[in-house]
This record gives structure tokens, C-alpha cells and sequence, in this order.
């Protein structure tokens, strides 16, 4: 089973995982995030989930390279009118693939959909989270409220976790962005600082969520309007 053998040498802010609950579309908000992001020159790579149902009521799971947009299926039919499906193996090999060639582009973020149960046991994408956290390149995934203590169990004390809300993933983002080590490698329009929203307090911000985040564009005219 892969495993982090050491954390001494690993920013604990540049992980960030999106805590979420079955009623959150966490995969919608990481690929329009993404989106926006190689909009404005931020270089991104790895992988998103799309699911949908197709006419017969089969539930279909692809994932997205957010670099090329090419959609591999990840999920195969249990049997013949089957309603269900598994994940399919030859198909998180090829997303394991994206992930590990967008290490090697050396890309300012990389994205792997989500930890789960097949990563929480050793299998699905946990070398690549671990070959992705190793190599200090910033990650942001997404982790199901059922998984947070296997999450915990293979990150120990280091990553930052985050509601499944917009703002706060760009508040994650120009903090990561804005350090001194990384900033000439990101686009000046994401380097500024941003607030994070500890653990203690995630349930209050549940309740009380904040204002509507402002679009990219918004934010990026208030940055230049700074003196």
C-alpha cells in the first residue's frame, strides 16, 4: 500500500481536500474551479468526475482531464440490465496515467477528483496522491464525509480541509498562490492572500454560509483597481 513515508519536507497548506456531503456537488464545483483557473493562465492538470445516467437508467462515472477535456470511463455495467455499475479498472489505470503526466509537466495544480474507499484501502489513485504530495506540487481533491477519518488516517496532521463551497476553494488557492516560493510560477491575477476556514469552525461556516463569491473576472478588476 503506498504510503507518505515523510512529511517533514511537505507544505501542510499546499494539500487541501473538500469535505462533502451527499448532497454537495463537489465534482461540479472542482471542474468549473479548474476551469476558470486555465482560463487566466493558471497551468492545471489531472483528473475530474463526471456521472450521469444514461436512457436505460445505467449510472455512468467518467473521468475528466481538466488539460485536454478527453473523458475516460471509469465504470463498467455488473451484468446484463444491470442499474448499477463498478469501477473499472483499465479505466483508473488511464486516469492514473493523466495524473502522473501532469506531475511531470510540473503543473502548478494538480487535481484528483476525490479520496474515497478504493484509496482508502490501497487501491484506485492513492500512488498518485502519494507521488503528487512527495513531490510538493499544490493538490486539491474532494473526500466524502464517510472517508474523513481514512483521509486523516493516511494525511495525519498535514493537509487543510475545506467546505464544499466556492469561495473558500479560492480563498485556499491565492494563499498558496501568493507565497513568495511559488509565486512567479502562477499568474500575478490569483497571487494574492485569502482566509482559510479551520476545522473548528466548519460547522459553523455550514450554517452560516458566506456571501455569493464574486465571478473571476469581478475579482480580477478589484486587484487591478488596487494601488
Amino acid at each position: 500500500m503506498a504510503m507518505i513515508d515523510n512529511f517533514d519536507n511537505i507544505d501542510p497548506t499546499a494539500v487541501a481536500a473538500i469535505l462533502y456531503q451527499p448532497e454537495d456537488d463537489a465534482d461540479k464545483l472542482l471542474a468549473d474551479f479548474v476551469q476558470d483557473l486555465a482560463r487566466h493562465d493558471v497551468r492545471v492538470g489531472g483528473i475530474v468526475q463526471r456521472h450521469f445516467r444514461n436512457a436505460n437508467g445505467t449510472h455512468v462515472m467518467l473521468a475528466v482531464d481538466v488539460a485536454t477535456g478527453r473523458e475516460i470511463s471509469i465504470s463498467q455495467l455488473l451484468g446484463s440490465g444491470a442499474a448499477s455499475c463498478k469501477l473499472d479498472t483499465n479505466g483508473l489505470a488511464e486516469a492514473a496515467i493523466v495524473v502522473s503526466q501532469a506531475l511531470r509537466n510540473k503543473v502548478d495544480l494538480v487535481v484528483i477528483s476525490k479520496f474515497a474507499k478504493q484509496e482508502a484501502v490501497g487501491r484506485g489513485l492513492r500512488a498518485e496522491f502519494v507521488d503528487a504530495i512527495t513531490r510538493g506540487v499544490p493538490l486539491l481533491t474532494a473526500v466524502p464525509q464517510k472517508c474523513l477519518s481514512d483521509w486523516r488516517a493516511f494525511m495525519g496532521d498535514v493537509g487543510t480541509l475545506l467546505l464544499c463551497d466556492r469561495q473558500v476553494v479560492e480563498d485556499w488557492w491565492r494563499d498558496v498562490a501568493a507565497r513568495p516560493a511559488r509565486r512567479r510560477a502562477f499568474s500575478p491575477r490569483w497571487s494574492y492572500l485569502g482566509t482559510m476556514i479551520p476545522d473548528s469552525l466548519m460547522t459553523a461556516a455550514r450554517i452560516s454560509p458566506r456571501s455569493a463569491p464574486e465571478s473571476p473576472v469581478a475579482l480580477i478588476r478589484g486587484i487591478r483597481k488596487q494601488p
